[in-house]
């Protein structure tokens, strides 16, 4: 009867310990949660809609060469009463009507007349290819902003994560703590009874562990707000994201994984400056080239008719709407303004100073990134100097609190050392937390600024 109460018990905790392990959230990996924010971040989303748009007008620019081709067809009644003289077509010209009578005649006549137009600009001293290349350059710049977009993102997203995992940490910390107090609480209260000890030392271990409490309840709204902070920008539910907590303890067990070399080649800040500052040398060489002669072939061709014959006889009306006459003309011109050597020379001069300013930012970022890495680096042997010494600090805080513990349990200590005791451990327990963090965040910072984050995500495998 006991053997079959024992295996019931057995399986009971085995069934309460699946059903509890099954209620976890599974853990999301740093790479896998990369992975959702480069796919589902809506400003990534946006940013790609942004590729179009040059695509787009990449390809209507390549259609610049189109000639143009006219059509027009009007059909007229009016008078044609007019005396022959040269003027100026400024403005609407409203008929071409000419003086064939000594007199004022305003008999009506009617009359159509049917163009088609060839405007045609063959050559212009490579102006069309010109406008392709800084077209192209447009959305060579804006696939860079988007690879500057994905990059910040990713940067982004791992700091975030980063801060998941130490607000982790500091919970559990915290946990602890509240554990701690609720011993000491329990013992005073256990030697208060037997007038060992003043109530005064209850009151000040409640304050204590409430205070202990409202840290737990501030520490786990962070936690949620960075959890809804990543759930923005991945898609993902926030109570899903549950960091994998072995991360900082592989990195730093490879220390040695920061070895990596920069890329300088593919980084997409630099690539973003670089697009930059070519997409200004190509409008510097449009620029040249805007202004440079047109030759244009020209065509036209067209058909006439008109109430009126060629004695100054007014027909009917209905005879006006015939093609009686037929032309064409074909030709090749060749124009150029003189006075636009002026105004390239003064866009010239603004667009130089643009590409002088697009190369300085250029150099600038280069810097900076340097400047980001070599201080990642400081931060990383700082962050292990500290690691190697904390676990002395943490051991000796920790056998200081169970000394104090014991020596208050026999009335040999004060409530006062001992909650000492518990913030030295306490704070020790921190600053091994941060240790950590300093570590993994400045190992992320020096890969993010380097663009050598897949190379760090391959040793977390």
């Amino acid at each position: 009867m006991l053997t079959s109460k024992r295996c019931i018990c057995i399986l009971l905790l085995l069934f309460m310990a699946i059903t509890a392990d099954a209620q976890q959230s599974p853990i999301v990996t740093l790479k896998a949660l990369l992975n959702s924010v480069d796919q589902k971040a809506p400003t990534l989303i946006t940013d790609s809609a942004a590729i179009l748009i040059r695509k787009a007008q990449a390809a209507e620019t390549r259609n610049n060469w189109l000639p143009d081709l006219t059509l027009n067809y009007q059909a007229d009644v009016g008078t044609s009463n007019n005396v022959t003289g040269p003027y100026f077509g400024l403005g609407v010209v409203p008929s071409s009507s000419g003086g064939i009578h000594n007199t004022n005649v305003t008999t009506a006549l009617s009359d159509n007349l049917g163009i088609a137009a060839l405007n045609w600009e063959v050559y212009n001293f490579g102006k069309y290819g010109a406008q392709n290349k800084v077209a192209n350059a447009d959305i060579n710049v804006e696939q860079n902003q988007y690879a500057q977009s994905k990059y910040d993102l990713r940067a982004y997203t791992i700091s975030n994560y980063l801060q998941l995992l130490r607000l982790q940490d500091f919970l559990g910390i915290q946990y602890r703590n509240i554990q701690r107090t609720e011993q000491i609480l329990r013992s005073i209260m256990s030697l208060a009874k037997s007038g060992v000890r003043a109530g005064v030392d209850t009151s000040i271990a409640q304050a204590e562990l409430s205070k202990a409490r409202l840290n737990y309840i501030e520490l786990n709204d962070q936690l949620k707000q960075v959890q809804l902070q990543l759930s923005a920008v991945s898609g993902l539910p926030y109570q899903s994201i549950e960091p994998d907590t072995t991360i900082e303890k592989t990195l730093i067990a490879k220390s040695s994984a920061y070895l990596f070399p920069a890329d300088t080649v593919n980084h997409p800040i630099i690539n973003y400056y670089r697009s930059v500052y070519e997409n200004n040398l190509q409008r510097e060489s449009l620029v040249k080239k805007l202004y440079n002669p047109k030759i244009s072939v020209l065509a036209a061709a067209w058909g006439r008719g008109s109430s009126v014959d060629a004695s100054g006889n007014y027909n009917s009306l209905s005879s006006g709407y015939d093609f009686q006459r037929g032309n064409y003309l074909v030709g090749i011109g060749i124009s150029y303004n003189l006075f636009d050597l002026r105004r390239m020379q003064l866009k010239e001069h603004t667009q130089k100073a643009s590409t002088d300013y697009a190369y300085k930012k250029l150099q600038e970022q280069q810097q900076l990134l340097a400047i980001s890495a070599n201080q990642a680096d400081v931060e990383m042997q700082t962050a292990l100097s500290r690691l190697k010494e904390i676990p002395n600090q943490l051991k000796a805080a920790n056998d200081s609190y169970r000394q104090n513990l014991s020596l208050y349990r026999n009335g040999l200590s004060d409530i006062i050392t001992l909650d000492a005791a518990l913030n030295i451990l306490y704070r020790a327990e921190t600053d091994y937390m941060q240790a950590k963090y300093d570590y993994s965040n400045a190992l992320f910072r020096k890969a993010i600024t380097e663009n050598q984050v897949d190379a760090v995500l391959n040793l977390l495998k």
